[in-house]
């Protein structure tokens, strides 16, 4: 898979430079008083609908949960964050125990090229085999230890029967490019410089606040749409 570390520098410039025309948020402080689940504020921003209203639009966002959620919680995030790794955990449990709830995955890879080699991956899973098996990819690669690159991501996506050059092909094509760049320019456009971020209803946040915290900003966001009543 073509992804050297100078085309991934010069990609991530232009996504930057691209999204700096509707970047707002440059700098988050506490629209809403929330705590994580160590009791620390948790920075969140209200954002304007209007870009919120594109992340549906966005190709290449892995969902799980009812197409028809009311709710939906959206994870910018980076395979080589960790405190993604704690994050992927909890997502699986909101998943499971909030059935109600739609997730989004959405992949911001800003920490290191081998966060694009892996999300290429996970991409070209998505676009052969749909969102249930790149969901099952994000789950095995997140509760991996070291780092995670595009071989050790097709090695796990090996596993999922499809042949690794096939992945390799998907990966390198126009289409993945422009869906993991269309992604990142999102993130930037939103001001999520930290990861994971989230946007819940039409509010960022930064940070991971924990599975008991973002519980209670989804209950609060379907009470009364905020993420603090």
């Amino acid at each position: 898979m073509r992804f050297d570390r100078r085309h991934f520098l010069a990609s991530t410039a232009a996504i930057g430079l691209a999204g700096a025309g509707r970047a707002f948020a440059q700098g988050y402080g506490q629209t809403y008083k929330v705590d994580s689940d160590e009791g620390r504020p948790v920075a969140n921003m209200r954002l304007p609908g209007e870009i919120v209203g594109e992340i549906p639009g966005l190709k290449g966002v892995t969902y799980i949960g009812p197409a028809e959620a009311e709710t939906t919680l959206y994870e910018f995030f980076d395979y080589n964050c960790p405190y993604c790794r704690k994050a992927a955990s909890d997502m699986v449990s909101l998943a499971e125990s909030d059935p109600t709830l739609r997730i989004g995955l959405v992949n911001n890879p800003i920490l290191a090229p081998q966060s694009a080699q892996a999300a290429k991956v996970v991409l070209a899973v998505q676009r052969r085999l749909g969102s249930a098996a790149a969901w099952s990819l994000y789950r095995i690669l997140l509760a991996g230890r070291g780092t995670i690159d595009g071989t050790g991501a097709l090695k796990a996506a090996a596993k999922l029967g499809v042949p690794s050059a096939e992945l390799e092909t998907i990966g390198d094509s126009e289409e993945v490019r422009l869906a993991l760049k269309a992604q990142m320019r999102m993130a930037a456009d939103l001001g999520l410089a930290a990861t994971p971020s989230y946007v819940l209803g039409n509010t960022g946040l930064l940070g991971h606040p924990g599975a008991k915290s973002l519980a209670r900003m989804i209950a609060a966001t379907r009470r009364c749409d905020r993420i603090a009543c």
